[in-house]
């Protein structure tokens, strides 16, 4: 399969080209200015400065969207020890949580004296989305060139728990643990509005309603969250300005307890579901899930390129999947 020089972005990614040097038109109109030591000492500042006017007022400071990966790990460390946040980790159970990474999750806030609480919905509603996203697109294409079906849904679900929870407990910030390839340094910074988040909410909502029911309703923000207009928090994205180097990362949260999980995936250190969603993907579209984070990781000099595709190329957990399909009754 042709991919690109510079990138790991392969022929057949979506609306892609290579010039006659064969690197992709998404590398030759990358903004690499935003990324610059410059570009994130002024994120860095603006964060900064938000925090110090709009915390120490309440209870908590600010919800952590934590999953137990390294990424969401290192986050939760830095607003702990750096800033000296309250923060109240709070962990979406998909019910594929890695047994090592739940273990994480428990080590990790108690040695950094952070609350945290689980929240599991419904099994048999999560079972149903999994399994229809397995079968059709439930989303619309651009979004599945960013994730999976499968995970496209679950981090949506992961959104509006941690939105709903803030509003209704007047936290003001929702911190997120997305590696620089996740989120644009852009995008790391911004205040959630309620014309916003009334359409990202009909975006993913509708088609689970046409999947799983009225019942998926309760998930998802109702006509008194939208009242609350000065409740709405920020979502910060701190990774996207402050340092990331993975050696450094796994060093530092090790030394906290926290250990990689060896039944996931090469691209998830704490999900059991990854390997399966990737899977589903690639046999869909026939690349990666995971190429285009990957490639904004390689564009900004945080990964060789040589260690993303090893990332993709990794062969698949059989084994890991086959106990997901079970699970899924697939």
């Amino acid at each position: 399969m042709k991919r690109c020089v510079k990138c790991i972005l392969p022929e057949t990614f979506p609306n892609i080209k290579f010039n006659e040097q064969g690197v992709c038109n998404f590398c030759q109109t990358y903004n690499y200015q935003n990324i610059s030591d410059e570009s994130k000492k002024r994120y860095q500042k603006k964060f900064e400065e938000l925090i110090n006017k709009n915390t120490g007022k309440d209870e908590y400071d600010g919800v952590m969207a934590y999953s137990g990966g390294k990424d969401s790990t290192y986050s939760l460390v830095l607003l702990k020890e750096r800033y000296n946040l309250k923060i109240l980790a709070l962990t979406f159970d998909n019910g594929f949580i890695s047994p090592i990474a739940t273990n994480n999750i428990r080590k990790l806030t108690e040695n950094l004296g952070v609350d945290h609480l689980f929240f599991k919905p419904k099994f048999d509603i999560l079972k149903n989305i999994f399994r229809i996203a397995t079968e059709k697109d439930i989303f619309s294409r651009k979004t599945l060139e960013r994730a999976s079906t499968i995970c496209t849904a679950c981090i949506g679900l992961v959104k509006f728990t941690c939105l709903k929870f803030a509003i209704r407990n007047n936290i003001p910030f929702i911190f997120y643990g997305w590696s620089p390839g996740q989120a644009p340094i852009e995008a790391s910074i911004f205040k959630n509005n309620i014309s916003m988040i009334k359409s990202m909410q009909q975006v993913l909502l509708t088609p689970l309603q046409k999947a799983v029911g009225e019942e998926i309703n309760s998930y998802f923000l109702n006509d008194n969250d939208f009242n609350k207009v000065d409740e709405f928090p920020y979502n910060l994205s701190p990774l996207a300005f402050l340092e990331y180097d993975e050696d450094k990362i796994y060093k530092k949260i090790e030394k906290l307890g926290w250990i990689t999980p060896i039944d996931t995936d090469t691209n998830s250190t704490n999900c059991l579901l990854n390997a399966f969603a990737n899977r589903v993907h690639r046999d869909r579209f026939n690349f990666h899930p995971y190429v285009h984070e990957i490639a904004n990781l390689i564009r900004q000099g945080h990964m060789s390129r040589e260690d993303g595709l090893k990332k993709i190329e990794a062969e698949d957990l059989s084994d890991n999947i086959e106990k997901v399909k079970l699970r899924l009754n697939i």
